[in-house]
């Protein structure tokens, strides 16, 4: 296992490290306030089924782009309660927002990132991050630091429904490609324009639709191309998997994907753009768009079986996940200069031995930072030494030490 996790740092040790040294949350879920400061590369946050953990992870993932690992509601994320003498008083925190703030280490050297909840002009939620200070978009966060999470509620990804699925591989694409996450966002809302425009037949210009059609073009044959490439350069990489995890093989299903295959990306466009104008009287019928890499898939399968990943075991589908995360990470550790700060949610509890101790080998290897969660902290004494222990209990964590 020593041997496998040499290998892997002679692959990666061009690598700056990547982590949280400080973090600071205000009213986020059960947190009314805290305050960590962090030195180690390997983070075990220790404590009782809903103590806050999993709150404590998804505010790190909060430090890029997206709905977080929970991907819930902005105004769910906010503290419910105060607890002040045994009775709950909420008028403190009713609109104060949530906000979590975070010294990082990255490429570029030590940078200060957060995001918060505001309100926008009407009255609706809204989430805004910052760096060093200034106000910028969340998907700006991508270029700044890496963050990718593995979840108890991700087990189900294989089960699931397809966009579950392209949720999962965007996040990996994210990581490779920093401009993933805005190109996504502008397809969807030139296909959200468009089926409005396709609603209400008296106003469509078949000028303004074909211009809005070559832009949702543009963009949804980008996002299908970095899929396509990213997939590439995972599947490089998996093929290294060392053998106590097995080896995935990854695939994107889609019609665009399928005939960058075939055709270069100009062409693909064109011919993308076409069938959108040819399906605009099914489209508005449907109240959405048909085709396009929303309705891509990803398909996972067990290599050393040849099965695909739906049917294997409940365990198998667990080592599948974690290969894919690590062998993305270890590319994104290529192309940034530093490993992503990986989110393993109740990860070790749900591996035999041989696995664990590899799985811990893999993450110190990548020289970056990784945060781990359980309920049990003998499955960790492998890491003592290497790992900070955090204490969580309700709504309190502690350093140890």
């Amino acid at each position: 296992m020593l041997a496998a996790r040499e290998n892997i740092a002679d692959k990666t040790d061009a690598a700056s490290p990547c982590a949280v040294h400080r973090l600071r949350l205000s009213n986020f879920r059960n947190y009314e306030q805290l305050a960590l400061d962090i030195s180690a590369p390997v983070v075990i946050l220790n404590g009782a089924n809903g103590a806050g953990k999993t709150n404590l992870l998804e505010a790190i993932s909060f430090l890029s782009p997206g709905r977080g690992l929970r991907r819930a509601r902005l105004r769910d994320v906010q503290l419910r309660e105060v607890q002040n003498n045994g009775a709950a008083d909420t008028a403190d925190t009713a609109d104060a927002g949530w906000a979590v703030a975070a010294t990082v280490a990255a490429p570029m050297g030590p940078v200060n990132i957060g995001s918060s909840l505001t309100k926008t002009e009407n009255g609706g939620d809204r989430r805004v991050a910052r760096h060093d200070g200034t106000a910028m978009a969340p998907a700006g966060l991508a270029a700044l630091v890496g963050v990718q999470w593995l979840t108890p509620q991700m087990d189900r990804l294989f089960q699931d429904g397809p966009s579950s699925r392209r949720r999962f591989l965007d996040r990996l694409v994210l990581g490779l490609d920093p401009d993933h996450g805005r190109r996504v966002g502008a397809y969807e809302r030139s296909m959200r324009e468009r089926a409005k425009l396709l609603r209400d037949a008296a106003s469509n210009d078949p000028a303004w639709l074909g211009a809005l059609e070559a832009r949702m073009a543009a963009n949804g044959v980008a996002v299908a191309a970095a899929r396509r490439e990213a997939l590439a350069r995972l599947q490089r990489l998996l093929a290294e998997t060392p053998g106590c995890f097995p080896r995935p093989g990854l695939a994107i299903e889609g019609r665009l994907e399928s005939w960058l295959a075939e055709h270069p990306a100009v062409e693909v466009e064109s011919r993308f753009a076409a069938l959108l104008a040819e399906n605009r009287r099914r489209d508005g019928e449907a109240g959405g768009t048909g085709d396009g890499p929303h309705r891509s898939d990803l398909s996972v399968r067990h290599l050393d079986k040849d099965q695909a990943a739906g049917l294997c075991s409940t365990g198998e589908q667990k080592a599948l996940l974690i290969s894919v995360i690590l062998a993305n990470a270890r590319a994104e550790a290529q192309r940034r200069g530093a490993a992503p700060i990986l989110l393993l949610d109740e990860v070790a509890a749900h591996l035999d031995q041989t696995r664990r101790e590899a799985l811990f080998d893999e993450i110190l290897a990548l020289g970056g930072q990784t945060w781990l969660s359980g309920t049990d902290r003998e499955l960790f004494t492998a890491l003592s030494g290497q790992a900070q222990f955090v204490v969580v209990e309700n709504g309190h964590a502690v350093v140890e030490g």
